[in-house]
């Protein structure tokens, strides 16, 4: 004789594992939500920075650095507010490099990545 208790618990399996693939979805959206917004913030800062005369524009150190990668695709920048540091990000073989320069001078400061 078959189990009384062992067809409702086919039952629940599916949208168990539907509300716990939900939750997975969504948990990772909030996190990707929070990346652009810091990002954004980044990018709001440097623009105030650059207006009262602290910091070299965005396009200024683009163009200081880029012509220092050959061979690299350009990808965008990150700015931290705290530091004032420029991170110029680059691919190339296959390979993330991470340039990073002082927002006020525009000087290379370090290079990470192959």
């Amino acid at each position: 004789m078959a189990d009384p208790h062992a067809m409702p618990m086919r039952m629940l399996v599916h949208p168990v594992l539907c509300a716990c693939l939900a939750a997975a979805v969504l948990s990772g959206a909030a996190a990707l939500g929070g990346v652009a917004e810091a990002q954004d913030r980044g990018q709001s800062a440097a623009s105030q920075r650059r207006q009262m005369g602290q910091n070299l524009p965005a396009r200024e150190i683009e163009r200081r650095v880029i012509p220092r990668m050959p061979g690299a695709q350009y990808l965008g920048f990150d700015y931290e507010p705290g530091t004032e540091i420029y991170t110029l990000k680059f691919l190339r073989n296959g390979s993330v490099i991470w340039v990073d320069v002082d927002g006020r001078s525009g000087r290379i400061l370090r290079t990470a990545g192959n």
